[in-house]
């Protein structure tokens, strides 16, 4: 995890710096934003950045208007899902080892998924308990959630934690010994050995833990409750309650068995605000802990146990389910394909598939709960699916129809109860509105979150798409505008190896709809200097489509060339055909242009016909603009590179030195 204070003069270029997802590959990023900062955008008001961030007498300061700094957040959250937010203020106010400060407690950053915040040198432990385990009867009317048995493993498994740290020690302790016994020269290793010795006293002062909980979704589902809802909310945080309370009772209890960390001071603690919360429900736990200390520092937290969940087949920390079902495809001889109960699907070539669907565990269970075998659930269709998932605990609860105002509430609900932090994600359909993104982190800050992030979906490439999308993608057959007979068109010109070219390009409703290529003589050589007209197509004698441009002369007479396609190459003619069917049916003009880039078709050179079709029509994309970060200001191709230590255009040879 990449973190910086929003207090930075260089923090709005930090929050930019995964638009390119290139550049910064490997880690996660967040900013940390601090109450001034907040109120500031709140009221609209200037914000003081600073470098030393909180030096008395810093080397740079400048006063920024807290929205413009807001502004580029949101816009990198809603374009690539980063950076995310640390409500800093929060976390070292909410932070039981920043009052060990003095002892090298002091917070500075998280672990990659945030749900940790650290001091230098010491370690990320992680353990989830799967709640749903603990709810017996699941799916039926007598479903409950067993208390007892979830006290009980609580204990068992803070111990278990605090096993963990010994585990971690004695690995350490080898590590120091081989870096010392290493034939090395002291000046050498000095470095190294320095740092094992600052992890070890870490360890060993504060024994650090991180128990944290899984399956929440599954849970409340198995329960009969729907994820988001009140009871919902009720729920997770008397079983996130239960989770503290029993964890600070068995760290108590290993403090009396096996000495408490060492740094432990009461007084240090006294009015913390988690120590309140808990003195109000269990005072006597309060006044044992004071008297007799902890074993650790601080112990829990809320990851996103991704790899954990899929092991357990449970949804993962306190996510929904992400998605109840989807269908698969497994290629079968075709002798199997007269069975009348399997779905199939035959490909181009005629190989036959058989379709089924992959259900989320849980939504399994729940089928087999209502009486469906496991046979005859395989072959359900789309219709049934769909009208089952709609009876199940699991209807409207999928992470992509969540109501952002539950997630964000049901997170503050539980993070009164984590003495770490909380790592959860807010899903957005694509259609989100950067305004809400904004409203979202606001709510977070104002009810107490720790930090937050988003998911737009198709945000970010590589991320799994929704079953609502992949059905559209699969099923949705475009059907292009109809053609009016006369078609406003731009001309434009470029070069082909040593020939002049030119393109007309028809526009309907202000993009590209067609495009016709030839070479500038002749006939065509008027072309040259005609800018705009119209592309008129009609009838020809063979009965194929004719296409002819018009144009109005310097005196206002129309001025018709016949027959737009009788110049063409054979093979530029089927191109621009091509080119022109795509455009049609309404793909995205920089995927044409990616596509034409990536045709085989003449050589490396600057003047070629794909150059300069790419060059014609970049002149439609808003703003003259390449959405890159390495476009042309010449040519508005995405081909700038770094040659001989100059910026050059590999396309059209512009060069920034000169």
């Amino acid at each position: 995890m990449l973190t910086l204070m929003v207090k930075h003069p260089e923090a709005v270029s930090f929050a930019n710096a995964k638009r390119n997802t290139t550049d910064v590959t490997g880690a996660n990023i967040s900013l940390k934003l601090d109450d001034a900062f907040m109120l500031a955008v709140q009221d609209d008001g200037l914000y003081l950045q600073e470098f030393p961030v909180n030096s008395s007498a810093p080397l740079v300061s400048k006063e920024t208007k807290a929205r413009e700094i807001w502004q580029e957040i949101i816009e990198g959250a809603w374009k690539s899902a980063e950076p995310g937010v640390i409500f800093w203020d929060t976390i070292i106010r909410e932070s039981l080892p920043d009052r060990y400060a003095e002892e090298g407690f002091q917070t500075v950053s998280t672990n990659p998924c945030g749900e940790i915040p650290l001091c230098p040198y010491d370690s990320c432990r992680l353990m989830a308990m799967n709640l749903t385990g603990y709810v017996k009867d699941s799916f039926h009317s007598e479903a409950y959630f067993d208390f007892d048995l979830f006290k009980q493993h609580v204990r068992i498994a803070l111990r278990l934690m605090d096993d963990l740290v010994d585990l971690e020690l004695e690995k350490i302790n080898r590590i120091i010994e081989k870096v010392e016994k290493d034939t090395e020269p002291k000046h050498y290793k000095r470095v190294e050995h320095e740092l094992w010795i600052k992890i070890k006293e870490k360890c060993e002062k504060g024994r650090r833990t991180g128990l944290g909980i899984t399956g929440l979704g599954d849970m409340l589902a198995s329960l009969g409750i729907k994820y988001g809802s009140e009871e919902s909310i009720t729920v997770a945080e008397q079983v996130q309650t239960t989770l503290l309370v029993e964890a600070y009772r068995s760290s108590i209890q290993l403090g009396k068995e096996r000495g408490v960390f060492p740094v432990f001071d009461a007084e240090k603690e006294k009015g913390h605000p988690l120590i309140n919360r808990i003195r109000r429900i269990d005072p006597e736990l309060v006044k044992d802990m004071a008297l007799n200390g902890r074993r650790n520092i601080s112990m829990l937290t809320i990851a996103p146990t991704g790899s954990t969940s899929l092991l357990s087949q449970t949804t993962s920390g306190i996510e929904p389910a992400f998605r109840l079902y989807y269908s698969r495809r497994k290629k079968v001889n075709d002798a199997k394909s007269g069975k009348s109960n399997q779905h199939y699907f035959i490909d181009d070539n005629g190989d036959t598939y058989e379709e089924y669907a992959v259900f989320h565990h849980g939504f399994r269970k729940w089928l087999e709960h209502q009486g469906y075998q496991p046979d005859e659930i395989k072959t359900f269709n789309k219709k049934d699916l769909l009208r089952l998932l709609e009876e199940s605990p699991y209807a409207e609860a999928s992470s992509d129809q969540i109501d952002w105002r539950a997630k964000v509430k049901l997170q503050s609900a539980l993070q009164k109860w984590v003495d770490h932090s909380i790592s959860v994600t807010v899903n957005l359909p694509e259609d989100t509105p950067q305004a809400m993104i904004s409203q979202i982190y606001i709510d977070a800050w104002k009810q107490g979150c720790k930090g937050i992030t988003v998911y737009r979906e198709g945000s970010r490439a590589g991320i799994l798409v929704s079953e609502k999308k992949l059905d559209q993608q699969d099923f949705l057959e475009t059907i292009p505008p109809k053609r009016p007979v006369e078609l406003e068109a731009a001309v434009l010109r470029f070069k082909n190896n040593e020939k002049n070219w030119v393109a007309v390009v028809g526009i309907y409703h202000g993009k590209p709809y067609e495009i016709f290529t030839g070479r500038a003589e002749d006939s065509f050589s008027i072309l040259e200097s005609v800018d705009k007209g119209k592309v008129i197509k009609s009838k020809g004698e063979n009965g194929k489509n004719r296409y002819d441009f018009q144009y109005l002369d310097n005196d206002g007479y129309k001025v018709t060339i016949e027959g737009l396609s009788r110049t063409f190459n054979e093979e530029y003619w089927n191109y621009a055909k091509l080119i022109s069917g795509i455009l049609r049916h309404g793909m995205p003009l920089k995927y044409v242009i990616e596509m034409i880039e990536d045709l085989y078709l003449d050589g490396q050179t600057l003047n070629t016909w794909r150059n300069g079709v790419k060059r014609a029509l970049l002149q439609f994309i808003p703003d003259g603009t390449v959405p890159t970060d390495n476009a042309c200001p010449h040519c508005k191709q995405a081909s700038l590179v770094y040659q001989e230590s100059c910026l050059q255009c590999s396309q059209c040879g512009y060069s920034k030195c000169g």
